[in-house]
């Protein structure tokens, strides 16, 4: 079974009761050492989890992945050592989020074998403008691996339908303009937005940046079929808290508040 439709069933075998949940983590944070148990407890939680890979120049990421990023590479992470580690984990729905660099660096087709054999499903390139990406495409799809598609509340609706026809596992819905960290809040144009988005999409619809709580999962989950955390699941890491307690505090107040 390739990624994308492992990560399509994953994300729609939540079913009716509750909306699916992509955590992302940044690789090798907080500490190298444990990361892989930390991979794997996350694993059996979320319906995705989302594996960062740190880089010097994250352009799409707001100060809390900024700054974990930095001390994983202060650490010694590198993109081998992540498909190393994500290879000794069971889970067949991590996706990786890479900005192009690292990926080019190992070169494509190396990159998507290695990836395939390590079990990852997706890969999300935030720096990979639609009109550049077919040589990525290409590469992954040799090997089974699904290309996530990023849009975004300014998206016009001709680029977001092409957008979504051509995204594989899921749509990545941006839900606020500017990076990653902020608030995603509740309003009519965003949760119209994500409508829009999930109309338009033949997969399923994932939002992130500024999800939160478990207020905003509630709201989103009418609209989209699941969120992606992130920020919020990183400081929770370094406050030193249970980031298993954080996710399954999202969803407390959504059974039975997704609809079909």
């Amino acid at each position: 079974m390739n990624g994308g439709t492992r990560l399509e069933e994953a994300i729609r075998g939540t079913g009716a009761h509750q909306p699916a949940l992509a955590a992302f983590l940044t690789a090798g944070f907080p500490e190298m050492d444990s990361f892989g148990s930390l991979l794997d407890r996350v694993a059996q939680e979320a319906e995705v989890v989302e594996v960062g890979v740190p880089f010097t120049d994250p352009m799409a990421d707001g100060v809390t992945i900024q700054e974990s990023s930095r001390k994983a590479l202060e650490s010694g992470v590198t993109l081998p050592w992540i498909l190393d580690t994500v290879e000794r984990v069971a889970c067949d729905t991590v996706v990786l989020m890479s900005y192009l660099n690292p990926v080019i660096a190992m070169g494509l087709p190396a990159f998507a074998r290695r990836a395939a054999d390590a079990g990852v499903a997706g890969l999300i390139v935030p720096d990979l403008p639609l009109e550049e990406c077919a040589p990525v495409k290409a590469a992954l799809d040799d090997t089974g691996i699904a290309l996530v598609q990023l849009v975004t509340p300014v998206t016009p609706a001709e680029r977001l339908e092409r957008l979504c026809r051509l995204s594989g596992g899921f749509v990545y819905a941006v839900t606020v303009t500017g990076t990653t960290g902020g608030d995603a809040g509740r309003t009519d144009t965003m949760l119209e937005y994500l409508h829009r988005v999930r109309n338009a999409s033949p997969v399923p619809v994932l939002a992130g940046f500024g999800i939160r709580d478990a207020m905003q999962v509630r709201a989103v989950s009418a609209h989209a079929d699941g969120v992606i955390v992130g920020s919020a699941l990183i400081e929770v890491l370094e406050r030193g808290e249970d980031p298993i307690a954080f996710l399954r505090g999202l969803r407390d107040e959504c059974e039975g508040e997704k609809e079909t």
